[in-house]
């Protein structure tokens, strides 16, 4: 397990540093300080060592338990600590600087399968886990929704607001926890407003 965090604590910081393809195996395996096999019998390829990395990251920033719901919950207090912890995603400047390095490798003549990684592990994987809360909250009454899919990708989208692109510009001093937090208080209201049972 050591030796698994060390490759995967080498790995984000490769990513972040270089980018997907300006990033070795032989590299992360020298900074993790274990051999190449050892790298790829934990992780087999490249591809699956970076779906791993992001995932941890994006683990450690926003865990599942935050997308938990109890039918006796309160929704705008549930519904407020996803925004939160999604706000500080989008706010984080080490996981900025990994998806930024790797979609750099995905331009117009790139590997898109780079995208895709990408969009697993961050907004895909939020989109899914947002749908299961909305369904859940509308399951026993807390929520009328029609359409989740599109309900949960317009609270992304309200949660986003300018913080992705105030961060990617390297603006570090706009993103700050009172920032972040009106963010979030503002999108949960907003979204409220048009789901809450008339």
């Amino acid at each position: 397990m050591e030796k698994r965090g060390a490759i995967l604590a080498a790995a984000q910081k490769l990513f972040t540093r270089s980018g997907f393809e300006g990033t070795s195996m032989d590299a992360i395996a020298q900074a993790a300080g274990v051999s190449k096999l050892t790298v790829y019998s934990h992780f087999g390829d490249k591809d699956s060592l970076f779906r791993e990395a992001a995932q941890t990251c994006c683990g450690e920033l926003m865990p599942e338990q935050v997308f938990d719901f109890q039918p006796g919950s309160d929704v705008r207090v549930a519904l407020s600590a996803i925004a939160l912890a999604h706000s500080r995603v989008l706010a984080n400047a080490e996981l900025s600087a990994l998806f930024r390095a790797v979609l750099g490798d995905c331009g117009a003549d790139g590997d898109p399968r780079l995208g895709r990684l990408v969009w697993e592990v961050g907004p895909g994987r939020a989109q899914q886990k947002i749908e299961h809360f909305l369904s859940q909250a509308v399951a026993v009454g807390k929520l009328e929704i029609k359409d989740i899919p599109m309900a949960a990708g317009q609270f992304l989208a309200l949660l986003r607001g300018d913080l992705p692109l105030r961060r990617l510009f390297i603006c570090a001093n706009v993103c700050e926890e009172a920032d972040i937090r009106r963010n979030a208080e503002a999108a949960v209201e907003m979204f409220l407003r048009a789901y809450t049972p008339r």
